[in-house]
């Protein structure tokens, strides 16, 4: 049951998986804390297996669509 999103959307953490992988040619894994729950980022890529590309401030990172959700203002119980 993988999500969709479209490249180029805004999607926010809402779990931190163990490790995160580098979304680089010859990828790394980093420690979670480099991300954190509640932080945005910008769908760059769609890769095999439900992982997306997502840039954050503090670099591009392989996230399992699991650990995110797209950033909608309609889907949002937010009242402005």
């Amino acid at each position: 049951m993988s999500k969709e999103f479209a490249v180029g959307s805004k999607v926010r953490v809402i779990a931190l998986p163990p490790y995160v992988k580098t979304a680089e040619p010859m990828p790394m894994l980093r420690p979670p804390d480099v991300i954190r729950i509640g932080e945005e980022g910008i769908v760059i890529d769609r890769r095999p297996g439900g992982y997306w590309g997502i840039r954050f401030t503090k670099g591009a990172f392989l996230l399992d669509s699991q650990y995110i959700e797209s950033v909608e203002t309609n889907s949002n119980s937010s009242s402005s």
